[in-house]
């Protein structure tokens, strides 16, 4: 069977969804891969690479000729025009955004995955290119809130005088938040960090971090869910005076195919010092923040907010390998003799599983 890598075609990706470790791998599976030609150049990984990993290079989008296509973004809808019937899609795809390309799908009879959709489960851990990509989002968003702080961020002891450290509160700990946390502390920032969830103080004092235990009833569990309005506006009202104080705030609260929750406001920046930077990792599903404007800076006074998007997408080089990690875990839950098989009794395929044999098997909005 013929695994299709088309060059990534939406503005500003950088990805590619397939690199040349990963090749050598599904090879061995018995598949061979096609790879559209310059595919990975952003992420280093030249045409020679993956000839000598054992890819077929193509000048042309190998899509309509594939019986399997990995993209980072969802496929435009030209190429899925062009998918045969029964060809099996793996991607990034949002039900709630990309509506018209999940019936383009569905009337093609395209098995689709979506790695938004991928249930939260231990077998499912090294598919999970969210945590993955998480993880470059974190690490990247402290240097880009360093980059544009007017400030130092570690302590240093000058014949001048001390300059402090700078300040830096984290909301949301999970693996952007935590990666957040450890970036900025080896930077030599003070950091806090809270979460909704009270099981998540240990793995923020864990790295150095102070956690902030607000007056709040906490959840249990991996993962946050949803909260209520009144919780949300108790949470801000204790948040505020931590934001105040903090010469950075990176805020990193998203739930896959909802709104962002809103965690800080316009008054909460007007009381932070001037110069200080929020970065909003949720800025593309609605923003933490009021001020938020996704891939755009906007100034409230003397305060940078900046609405960062697809923020892996500047980290091309390791945020591709961890991806084409994740897909070719993914793809090995379904090659059964060399043949890509989805098994939809599975509960990890059948819970990230879009369309198949021309139904929609996610509700959409």
């Amino acid at each position: 069977m013929k695994v299709g890598a088309p060059a990534e075609s939406r503005p500003a990706e950088r990805r590619v969804a397939c690199v040349p470790e990963t090749v050598s791998s599904l090879v061995d599976a018995g598949l061979t891969v096609h790879v559209q030609e310059g595919a990975g150049r952003h992420a280093h990984a030249p045409d020679a690479a993956y000839r000598a990993a054992g890819a077929t290079v193509t000048p042309e989008d190998p899509t309509a000729e594939s019986d399997v296509v990995v993209s980072v973004q969802p496929l435009t809808a030209d190429q899925a025009s062009r998918l045969k019937p029964g060809t099996v899609t793996i991607s990034f795809l949002q039900p709630a955004t990309d509506q018209d390309l999940i019936r383009v799908y569905a009337e093609r009879r395209v098995t689709s995955f979506s790695f938004d959709l991928l249930p939260r489960v231990t077998r499912a851990q090294s598919a999970d290119a969210l945590s993955s990509q998480a993880l470059v989002s974190g690490y990247r968003a402290v240097l880009v809130a360093a980059e544009r702080l007017p400030r130092f961020l570690p302590m240093f002891t000058t014949a001048a005088g001390t300059v402090p450290p700078a300040k830096v509160l984290v909301l949301g700990a999970g693996v952007a938040g935590l990666q957040a946390i450890a970036t900025a502390r080896r930077l030599g920032a003070v950091v806090e960090a809270y979460d909704v969830r009270k099981a998540a103080g240990e793995e923020v004092r864990s790295l150095g971090a102070k956690f902030l235990e607000l007056d709040l009833e906490t959840q249990s569990g991996v993962y946050a869910s949803v909260q209520s309005e009144e919780f949300l506006e108790r949470q801000r009202e204790l948040i505020g005076a931590h934001v105040a104080a903090s010469d950075i705030v990176i805020t990193t609260a998203a739930i896959p195919g909802r709104k962002a929750p809103v965690l800080v406001t316009t008054d909460m920046l007007k009381a932070m010092a001037p110069g200080s930077v929020l970065v909003d990792l949720a800025a593309e599903s609605g923003g933490n923040c009021t001020n938020s404007v996704a891939g755009e800076e906007t100034w409230v006074g003397e305060v940078l907010v900046h609405g960062v998007r697809n923020l892996p997408s500047s980290m091309p080089v390791h945020a591709s390998r961890l991806y084409s990690r994740n897909v070719l875990n993914l793809l090995k839950l379904m090659i059964v003799d060399g043949v890509v098989m989805p098994d939809l009794d599975d509960e990890v395929l059948a819970g990230c599983c879009v369309t198949h044999d021309g139904q929609i098997r996610k509700e959409l909005p």
